[in-house]
Formats: C-alpha cells, structure tokens, sequence
C-alpha cells in the first residue's frame, strides 16, 4: 500500500514537473515569436508598412501582461542595433505609447538608462543611435521638445569643458549635429529660438576649434577634383544648408506621418536631467577623419542624381552606408543583401 501510494505521488512529481517544462517551452516559443516579429518588421511584405506596424501594436499590447520586460527589452535594443530602422520603431513605440502611458513612460526610463550606460562604456556609436532615437520620439509625440533641448544643451556644455581631449569635445557636437536631421524639423516648427540658440552655441565652438590633424589626415594634398574637408566642418556645412532649406530633407522615412491624428493625441513625457559622465583618462574616443569622396553627380548621369557635396541627403546616405557595413562586414552575403 504504501509502494503503491509512493508511486502515485512520483507520478504526481513527474507530471508536475513535464506541465512546467511545457509551460516553460510555450512561454519560450512565443518570446522567440515576439522577437522575430519585432526584428522583421518593416522588411519585404505583401501588407503595407502602416498596417503591418497596426498590427504589431496590437500583438504587443495583448502581450505585454506576460512579457512586458520582454518587449522593452527588445524595442529598446532595436533602434541601436538597426539605426537604419529607427522611424520604423519610433513609430511603433509612439502608437503604444497612446495606447498605454505608463508603457510609454517605461520604455523612455530603458532608453535614458541604454544610452546613459553606452556613454559610460564608451559605446560611441550605439550612443549616439540612443540619442538619435530619442530625438525621433519627438515626432511621434512620446517625448516632450524642451526636454530634448536640455538634453542636446547639456552635451553642448560637455563640449565646451576646458582641461578635457579635444576629441571628447568634437564628439558631442558631432552627435548633436548628426542628430538634426531627424528632430530638426519639429523643433524649428515648436521651438525656434531655442534651435537657434543651439547652433550659435555650435558654431562659436567651431570657430574656436583647433584642426592641426586636418593636413596629416587628407587622403590627397590637394582639393582637386574633390575638397578634403574635416568631418565636423563638412557636417556644419550640411546642416546649415538643411536649415536654409527650413530643415525639409528627402532621404529619411517618416511611417509615423501617416499616424499623425493618433500621436498628436498622445501625452509626452519629459526626459530627466542627463548630465553626460565626466570625462576619464580611461575612456577613448573616436578619432577625427576627412571626408574620403571620389565622385560627385556628374560621375553619375544615369539613375538617381547623386546629392551635392553638402546636402544633408549625402551625409544620411554614407551614415547609412557606414552601419550597415560596419554591422554586417563578417558576413558577406547578409552585407551584400542589407546594401541592395
């Protein structure tokens, strides 16, 4: 009797155990899914953007009772790993977040910590992603335009430190300046002056700033047929001609346009004080370079014109160019596919 009922609970302990590995492996199989989805989205489909990101959203929200830190994991992870992607994924947490508040304040609170801690790890590229991020969350209304501009205000005052590497210095107006071309449009239309106040700011740190690398670092000593142009003038000079053409460029893609009755209902959160982390004697960064170009639009007359030298469109599409290689050069073919 007392064998049999020693069986029975074994049997007992063994079927409780198979019911969790099942539930484990469900709950494992549908974060695998949710993952894929994420990551897939805005790629080949038969369905259009905007449809496909409706329909994401409405998975995400259904999901997020039992994989919330899931989902702000991945979204949070997305933007910097597949900068190409950003509108795509802005869009997407900008239509959760006028669904869900405090899911919108979440993911604001994963990002601010993404791209605090990619600071502190000397993460130049993927911090400058986070930024670039954020700064598109403006346009989809999650987070608020005057805490943007505190933001990009506090990495100005880094650059005006004294006693720190000049390279520190170019580095945060350079991920303040790569940043426009995605806020700077929302921000001239609410926020003028304080834009223009940015750039004064900007513009006296470059004119004071020394460039004894530019000569060692030109790839030709002459400017013939193309001008070896330091890379944060050549970058100033496409953002003043984008603020002359009133911030309007025509390379990136903006799904959350089509969103926009939605969003505009939608309540913003403030982005918290950052104060980028004192500078190291530990830390590196990125070294200055010239700007390598071999070919201008009359090297190409057939297809698309190739965009002028300054034209903030040139400085997207090698942006663009650089991630993608810089992502994919240990797998040639996945290279070659993202490229085409």
């Amino acid at each position: 009797m007392n064998r049999r009922r020693a069986y029975e609970d074994d049997g007992d302990f063994y079927g409780e155990r198979s019911r969790k590995r099942r539930r484990v492996s469900e709950n494992q199989e549908m974060e695998e899914r949710l993952e894929a989805l994420i990551l897939r989205v805005g790629e080949n489909s038969t369905s259009s953007l905007e449809s496909n990101l409706e329909g994401l959203v409405s998975v995400l929200e259904s999901d997020l009772g039992n994989f919330r830190n899931k989902i702000l994991r991945i979204l949070s992870e997305c933007p910097i790993k597949m900068p190409e992607k950003c509108t795509i994924y802005s869009t997407m947490v900008g239509l959760m977040n006028a669904k869900n508040y405090n899911f919108g304040g979440e993911f604001v609170d994963h990002m601010v910590k993404a791209f605090k801690e990619n600071l502190k790890q000397c993460k130049w590229d993927a911090a400058r992603y986070a930024l670039r991020f954020l700064a598109d969350l403006v346009n989809c209304h999650v987070i608020s335009t005057n805490s943007l501009l505190q933001l990009l205000d506090n990495m100005v005052d880094a650059a005006n430190e004294d006693s720190v590497p000049q390279v520190r210095r170019d580095w945060y107006v350079f991920a303040v300046l790569s940043t426009l071309p995605w806020v700077g449009r929302e921000l001239y239309e609410k926020k003028e002056s304080a834009l223009e106040n940015l750039l004064v700011r900007i513009e006296v740190f470059l004119n004071k700033r020394t460039k004894k690398h530019h000569n060692s670092l030109r790839v030709w000593s002459v400017d013939a047929p193309h001008p070896q142009e330091e890379y944060l003038d050549c970058l100033w000079a496409q953002i003043r001609k984008l603020r002359q053409d009133n911030w309007a460029e025509k390379h990136i893609p903006r799904p959350y346009l089509a969103f926009d009755s939605v969003l505009c209902e939608a309540l913003q959160h403030n982005l918290p004080v950052i104060h980028p982390p004192p500078h190291q004697d530990s830390f590196e960064y990125p070294m200055p370079w010239v700007v390598y170009r071999m070919f201008d639009y009359t090297d190409c007359p057939a297809g698309p014109i190739l965009p002028g030298a300054h034209s903030i469109e040139r400085f997207l599409i090698e942006e663009h160019l650089h991630s993608i290689i810089e992502a994919h050069h240990w797998e040639r073919k996945d290279c070659a596919a993202h490229l085409l």
